[in-house]
């Protein structure tokens, strides 16, 4: 019985994993065959462009795969709150470089980070750290996290596609 739950509860760290590549595939197809200037039009006033979309979520994955890396590192390690994105200055530093480096970054830095959760065991996932905004902050949480914060940009992405004409299917 106890084994039982035991794969259970991975097969929720495999779901999550599939997710990661699902966001990525979706991604993709919202960026494929436009070229930098389309990547780069903020087609809605004052928002993020696709490319700068992009950046902010290869930013933010950099930031949640060096977060992973200190929870499997140390025991319960403080986690640092990301500030503002826009004040960020890595961020700037991505959205001044061309959208295709943007794209092989972020699609580079996804299968890294998949790679090495496939790796990790049940107890790994539930390596703890302390967040100032969530009290039960694991490898779990933080992966299922960044995951509806891309889906939440993904959204964005979808409709600052709309402009540009129809996505491919």
């Amino acid at each position: 019985m106890g084994e039982h739950t035991h794969h259970d509860k991975h097969e929720a760290h495999r779901q999550l994993i599939a997710r990661l590549g699902q966001c990525a595939g979706d991604i993709r197809r919202l960026t494929a065959g436009l070229d930098e200037e389309s990547l780069s039009k903020r087609t809605v006033a004052g928002k993020w462009s696709l490319k700068e979309l992009v950046c902010h979520l290869w930013r933010l994955q950099d930031v949640f795969e060096a977060r992973i890396e200190n929870l499997l590192a140390e025991d319960n390690p403080a986690v640092v709150r990301y500030g503002d994105p826009d004040g960020d200055p890595e961020f700037v530093k991505l959205a001044a470089r061309p959208a295709a480096e943007s794209l092989a970054g972020f699609f580079n830095g996804r299968s890294r980070l998949v790679a090495r959760l496939e790796k990790l065991s049940p107890a790994e996932w539930h390596r703890p750290g302390r967040h100032s905004d969530f009290p039960h902050f694991d490898v779990h949480f933080q992966v299922e996290y960044m995951l509806h914060h891309e889906a939440h940009h993904i959204y964005q992405m979808y409709q600052r596609h709309a402009p540009l004409g129809k996505l491919p299917h």
